[in-house]
């Protein structure tokens, strides 16, 4: 085979990529966009929160939109169980998850039915730490809350944690930027999985720390 043949060749492989490329993420950024426009709440044993901000004790406003959702489904009768998640940014006095417990306990929600993950520094570590104790006690069938933007992710994420799992959305804009992101997360984390996914993150935050 000439080089003028290797060159034609491997052009047309690379148009095909990048082709096939595109059409992934087109369809996947579809996927994301219609999964931030549903509500799927049903019955189930646990309604985990995503947790966000907060600025010592109270959370932020992302943080208590999710936390509003989360205390509508429990007064529904959905689940009889919240469980919040979230560690603490250095300097920290609460993690979120504390805050969150406290603003929904200020809100009416029992505070034994409220169960706090608080370690987590990721989507994937925090789902993955309720898991945990969920699945200790019979627990997978739950509600997920976070930004509409944020469904199907989290939605992946539980899946492959072994949750067989829904998302009721916070009542939230998602901005055209932040469905960019999901997607390009969510297309990478179906092809590598999320756990190698948010390890990724964490060395490439290292490295330019």
């Amino acid at each position: 085979m000439t080089l003028k043949r290797v060159l034609r060749f491997a052009l047309r492989t690379a148009g095909v990529v990048t082709v096939a490329a595109l059409v992934y993420l087109t369809v996947t950024f579809v996927q994301v966009w219609q999964a931030s426009r549903r509500d799927d709440a049903r019955p189930a044993d646990a309604i985990i929160v995503l947790g966000a901000a907060q600025y010592d004790g109270e959370p932020s406003p992302v943080l208590a939109r999710r936390l509003d959702r989360a205390a509508e489904l429990f007064d529904e009768g959905l689940a009889p169980l919240i469980v919040v998640t979230g560690g603490r940014q250095p300097g920290d006095r609460f993690t979120e998850a504390e805050a969150s417990a406290i603003y929904l306990q200020e809100r009416g929600i029992p505070g034994g039915a409220i169960e706090r993950e608080v370690q987590g520094e990721s989507s994937w570590e925090s789902l993955a730490a309720a898991a945990r104790f969920l699945r200790a006690g019979g627990v997978t069938d739950v509600v997920l809350v976070s930004d509409p933007y944020h469904a199907m992710r989290i939605d992946g994420i539980a899946a492959e944690l072994g949750l067989d799992a829904v998302v009721s959305p916070a009542d939230t804009p998602s901005s055209f930027g932040a469905l960019l992101k999901e997607t390009a997360a969510v297309a990478v984390g179906r092809v590598i999985g999320y756990d190698r996914l948010v390890r990724i993150d964490a060395r490439v935050e290292e490295t330019t720390s």
